[in-house]
C-alpha cells in the first residue's frame, strides 16, 4: 500500500510536519505502507507557475502523481486566518478534480490556539468532501498547548486506526472489483437481445 503525507508547514522545524510524521507512524504501525512525504513549502514556486501557466514542473508533477496513486492520504496544514493555508489550497487546486474520488483521507491541522480547532470541520472536511474523498471520522487538531499534553496521542491513534482500516479494506477489495466486472462490447450485448430465428 502507498500512503502519501501532504504537509503545508512553512518553518523548519515545523509543528505541522511533526504532526504529519506522528500520524504517518501511527498509521503504518497498524497497516504497513510505503510512505511518501510531500512538503508543499518546497513546491511553492512550481505550484504558482502551474496556476498561471497550466503546466506543472517536474517535482510538482511527481507529487501530484504520488497523491493520485496513493491508497490513502494524510493532509496537514497550519491555520492562517481561521482556515487552511493558501499554499495548501493551491496544491489541491492544481490536482486533477477526480484524483481523490473514493480515496481515504485523514485531515489534520496545527495552530497557536485551540480556538481554531473547528477549522477541521468548517474548512478541511468540506474541501475534501467536494473532492469526493472519503474523510475519516476523526480529524486531528494540535494547538501549541497540546504538544506533550494528554489527549493528542489518543486522537492521533484513533484517527490513524480509522485511516489504516479504510486503506486496508480498500486494498483488499480493489483486485476483486477489477476481476468481477468484465467489459462486454455493446454490439455483443445487442446481438444477445436479438431473437434467434
Amino acid at each position: 500500500m502507498k500512503l502519501v503525507v501532504v504537509s503545508a508547514g512553512l518553518s523548519v522545524p515545523s509543528s505541522t510536519r511533526l504532526l504529519a510524521d506522528r500520524l504517518a507512524a501511527a498509521t503504518t504501525g497498524r497497516a504497513p505502507a510505503d510512505v511518501r512525504v510531500v512538503e508543499l513549502r518546497d513546491l511553492a514556486v512550481e505550484i504558482a507557475h502551474h496556476l498561471t501557466s497550466g503546466f506543472p514542473g517536474r517535482e510538482l508533477a511527481a507529487a501530484l502523481e504520488a497523491v493520485t496513486a496513493a491508497d490513502g492520504l494524510i493532509v496537514v496544514t497550519p491555520v492562517f486566518s481561521a482556515s487552511y493555508s493558501g499554499l495548501f489550497k493551491s496544491f489541491f487546486d492544481v490536482l486533477d478534480k477526480d484524483a481523490l474520488t473514493g480515496k481515504p483521507v485523514l485531515i489534520a491541522a496545527t495552530g497557536g490556539t485551540a480556538r481554531h480547532s473547528l477549522v477541521l470541520e468548517h474548512a478541511l472536511r468540506p474541501l475534501f468532501a467536494h473532492l469526493r474523498a472519503v474523510v475519516v471520522p476523526t480529524g486531528v487538531y494540535a494547538a501549541s498547548e497540546d504538544w506533550g499534553a494528554a489527549g493528542l496521542p489518543e486522537r492521533i491513534e484513533r484517527a490513524a486506526g480509522e485511516l489504516a482500516a479504510l486503506m486496508s479494506g480498500l486494498a483488499a477489495v480493489r483486485p476483486a472489483v477489477k476481476d468481477e466486472f468484465a467489459v462486454v462490447p455493446f454490439a455483443e450485448r445487442l446481438a444477445a437481445l436479438r431473437p434467434s430465428g
